[in-house]
């Protein structure tokens, strides 16, 4: 059976833009972003975690960093229920060589064979033109831009028109509502 899934950049969408993270104790989730990761899982959606994460691969933090900063996401997000299906990290810098790296859709096409998700009726959402690129290049339903971190700043810098579909959304919880809104307009229900 095909799941569904909503794939997630991590920094200046699910938690606030801090530069490079490398420290759990700065996480701080984005308002709202909690409640709308709930009604989607609720609903049925698996959710990812797709991330590049450069301070790695320029040195300013290591692996172990992130895993200590996901960790601490985990902590913040378990009152609301919400654990993440998986989470993939891209650490290279921009000057190496990657397969994973946004705009590259190697880690959604890794959840399509892992998790059997459905990519055609799966969404990504992100603050960067990479993160909706991601979604175009893998075939999603639809990349949502939120207007969190550097949302305002690619906003201006969207192609007209967008290569793929596109919805833009003032943060996490609105373009969750979107999704779960459509989805019921074109579905009668639930994700599940």
């Amino acid at each position: 059976m095909q799941r569904y899934a909503v794939f997630l950049d991590r920094d200046g969408t699910v938690i606030e833009e801090r530069g490079y993270l490398g420290r759990p104790e700065q996480v701080r989730l984005l308002p709202g972003a909690a409640e709308g990761l709930q009604r989607l899982a609720r609903a049925g959606f698996d959710l990812f975690l797709v991330t590049n994460q450069s301070g790695v691969g320029r040195g300013y933090f290591t692996m172990e960093d992130v895993a200590r900063v996901h960790d601490r996401l985990a902590e913040l997000l378990e009152p609301f229920g919400i654990r993440f299906a998986g989470i993939y990290v891209a650490p290279e810098a921009p000057d190496q060589p990657s397969v994973g790296r946004k705009p590259s859709p190697y880690y959604l096409f890794q959840a399509q064979q892992q998790h059997g998700i459905d990519l055609a009726q799966s969404y990504m959402i992100g603050d960067k033109l990479t993160d909706l690129q991601c979604g175009w290049n893998a075939g999603v339903k639809a990349s949502i831009l939120v207007l969190t971190g550097y949302g305002p700043e690619a906003q201006q810098l969207l192609p007209q028109p967008p290569p793929g579909p596109v919805v833009v959304a003032q943060d996490l919880a609105a373009a969750a509502d979107w999704i779960l809104a459509s989805r019921h307009l074109t579905q009668g229900g639930s994700a599940a």
